[in-house]
């Protein structure tokens, strides 16, 4: 009986084993969906490192800056109470990337930082406040569409009356007549 026993075990153990690797062998991993892009790509980050290997960066120049830097920013939106400009918080979308918030005071890129944030603008510059000042704007709102929507009612049930069906008079029988409803044929008669 144990060898009975030792065998069933041992082919169970090689049925097991072959199951287990043929459904590893034959299974598919699942793919990604088609709307996936890779990331990273092997790019190349560009840029100047001599800053990295220790060498001082040249001061920016005030009156470069915002000529060169009004078409970098693009503003996406604003939240800003009302008639303050001190408080509020900025999406603002640099070199085409995806808008960040930012503050007001905070860094937008390199020395140029928010200013100021109202309901439509928001201000960028020097934190010291010289040079040149870069001015946002948010961009309107698409028209409304406008439009006629289709008649979804029926049409109005119109009732209808009946008129009264009124039989057509009835002559009093003459005299000397019988009435026609009572009247013989002559034919009949003879």
């Amino acid at each position: 009986m144990a060898s009975r026993l030792s065998v069933f075990f041992v082919w169970a153990a090689l049925a097991a084993s072959a199951l287990f690797w043929g459904l590893r062998l034959s299974a598919t991993s699942p793919s990604a969906p088609p709307y996936v892009l890779p990331v990273g790509g092997g790019s190349v980050a560009n840029g100047d490192l001599t800053r990295l290997l220790g060498a001082e960066a040249p001061p920016p120049s005030a009156v470069e800056a915002p000529a060169a830097a009004s078409s970098r920013f693009q503003l996406s939106g604003v939240v800003a109470p009302r008639g303050s400009t001190a408080e509020g918080i900025a999406l603002i979308a640099v070199d085409g990337k995806p808008p960040r918030p930012f503050r007001v005071g905070a860094s937008v890129d390199g020395n140029l930082v928010v200013r100021s944030v109202d309901a439509r603008h928001v201000r960028l510059g020097l934190p010291a406040g010289g040079g040149g000042e870069i001015e946002l704007v948010v961009p309107a709102l698409p028209m409304a569409a406008t439009g006629t929507l289709p008649n979804l009612m029926p049409p109005p049930v119109v009732a209808v009356t009946p008129t009264p069906v009124t039989p057509p008079p009835v002559e009093p029988p003459s005299p000397g007549r019988p009435p026609e409803s009572l009247a013989v044929d002559p034919a009949l008669a003879r």
